[in-house]
């Protein structure tokens, strides 16, 4: 494998930068080559935020990439603004419960996932982005799930050390995550 490039989007407030942030510190865990751009306006909600991230064994030359491996999208204004980074051999995978709109760039696949909507009627709306993870770790196969645990320890370990239960709750959303691409063949 050379690298993955991944395009993570949604609304702010969503968690996309957390997404990016746990799923960098794994690679690096992993010791894994990896790259995290974030970009995002001054506001923490109500605007749209991307991470650009790169995972691969190989040194990353070129920090900023075009075409992304895989997108994600939360919302529907994170697909307008993914559409730029999608070629022909992108996986695009969106949140159908959240998003009005389906992806019409040209991609290689999409794939629709109810992550929003199962986190708030089986878990807790707060672990969306966690469920939305382990739809990343699942499609992308770059990292091991004993990887993204770690980093989720390194990254929320203070708050599970308070409330034990959340480090329950956030291992079912991961895989509760990867389990939705399996529910649809991914």
């Amino acid at each position: 494998m050379a690298r993955t490039k991944i395009v993570l989007a949604g609304e702010g407030g969503q968690g996309v930068q957390s997404i990016a942030k746990i799923l960098v510190e794994a690679g690096y865990e992993a010791n894994k080559e990896i790259l995290y751009i974030p970009n995002f306006g001054v506001e923490q909600r109500g605007g749209v935020s991307v991470a650009f991230c790169q995972i691969g064994d190989e040194k990353i030359g070129e920090p900023r990439f075009s075409k992304g491996d895989i997108i994600i999208a939360l919302s529907d204004r994170a697909i307008a603004r993914c559409e730029t980074y999608t070629a022909e051999n992108s996986i695009v995978v969106y949140d159908s419960s959240v998003c009005k709109t389906k992806p019409t760039a040209k991609c290689k696949e999409v794939i629709a996932v109810e992550a929003n909507k199962i986190a708030n009627e089986q878990l807790s709306a707060r672990v969306f982005n966690i469920m939305i993870l382990g739809v990343l770790l699942k499609a992308t196969n770059v990292l091991e799930i004993d990887d993204i645990k770690n980093a989720m320890e390194i990254a929320l370990g203070k708050k599970f050390d308070a409330k034990p239960e959340l480090r329950e709750l956030n291992y079912k959303a991961l895989e509760m995550g990867m389990a939705l691409l399996e529910k649809v063949g991914a």
